[in-house]
Order: structure tokens, then C-alpha cells, then sequence
């Protein structure tokens, strides 16, 4: 890992977390295509701060931290305020869906906190279900943006919330598997 903190891939999670309140404010203002296109932008920039880390050498310590931090704020802001009532969208996320979807992220930050103290340090690298719930979510989010912008209901909004659920669940339970065997280890 790199002892330099500002490497550009770290400057790219911080850009993508200073996008969320953008994206908010766009999104509860009705301005649905800016809302869209930030979102999109903050997704990009998920993609090229990995990039850069691998291509540049410069995975950090802080990175490693910062990343699902970042990701954590976007997807659960996100999900928070297309499911806000009366702010005038067409498709919106259940609120059973969000609180889902939060649960489980919020579950897997106090466990890996829990057993980081309780057990000591212990690395918790994202499963292939993970990175999928998480481009599930992404997808869901901008299927959900996209017909919110084109202002009508679609059949694959709710294909997305129902994927999105089975996802969050499939990668809890492969979740707590995974933990149940670095605890025994």
C-alpha cells in the first residue's frame, strides 16, 4: 500500500462523495436529468478510482476506508430520496426496499467494526455477491432516475426493486457465511 494519501484514486472518492449532496439537491429540486447524469458521473468515478489505484500503484490505506464509505453514502442517499414521498416522482423505491437495503449495509459496517474489536484486525474483502448487490443497486437507482426523468411508470422499475431485494438478500446470507468463517479461523 502507498503512504501517499492524495493519490489520484483517493482524490476520486472524495469527488464521488461530494457529488451525494449534489445529487440530492438536484434530485429534490425536480431537476431529474441532473440528478441522472451526477448520479451516473459518481457511479464513473467508483469505476475509475479502482482503476487508478491499480494502474498508478496507489492503493492506500485511507482508500481502502474511504471506497465503501463512499459507495455506502451514495447508494443509501440515493435510495433515501427516491423513495421520499410527495417531491413530485413518478417511480419511487418502497420504503420496505430502502430500509432493506440500508439495514444490510449498516449490519455489515458493525460487524466488521464488532469483530475488528472484539476479535482484532480482520480483512473483510467484498464477495462477488457484494460487488453484485452493488451494481445491482446502481442500476436499479438509474432505471429508477431514468423513468422519473422521462416522467412515467415502467414494468422495469419494478423488475429493478424486485432484483435489487432478492440481491440484498442473497449477499446478506453469503455475508454472514463468509464472517461466520473468518471468526473461526
Amino acid at each position: 500500500m502507498s503512504t501517499q494519501v492524495f493519490t489520484l484514486a483517493n482524490q476520486l472518492t472524495i469527488l464521488r462523495m461530494l457529488l451525494v449532496p449534489v445529487f440530492v439537491l438536484l434530485t429534490l429540486y425536480g431537476r431529474s436529468g441532473w440528478a441522472l447524469l451526477t448520479f451516473m458521473f459518481a457511479g464513473m468515478t467508483d469505476l475509475l478510482d479502482g482503476l487508478a489505484a491499480r494502474k498508478t500503484s496507489g492503493k492506500t490505506d485511507l482508500g481502502a476506508w474511504l471506497d465503501p464509505i463512499a459507495d455506502k453514502l451514495l447508494i443509501g442517499a440515493t435510495f433515501v430520496v427516491l423513495t421520499l414521498p410527495n417531491i413530485g416522482l413518478v417511480n419511487r423505491l418502497p420504503l420496505w426496499l430502502t430500509i432493506t437495503v440500508i439495514s444490510r449495509d449498516v449490519g455489515i459496517l458493525l460487524t466488521v467494526a464488532i469483530v475488528n474489536l472484539a476479535i482484532g484486525p480482520r480483512t473483510f474483502r467484498p464477495s462477488p455477491l457484494g460487488k453484485l448487490a452493488t451494481a445491482t443497486f446502481v442500476l436499479s437507482c438509474v432505471v429508477v432516475m431514468y423513468f422519473n426523468y422521462l416522467g412515467h411508470p415502467s414494468v422495469w422499475v419494478t423488475v429493478a426493486i424486485w432484483t435489487s431485494l432478492v440481491v440484498t438478500i442473497a449477499s446478506w446470507v453469503d455475508y454472514v457465511w463468509r464472517l461466520a468463517r473468518i471468526i473461526n479461523k
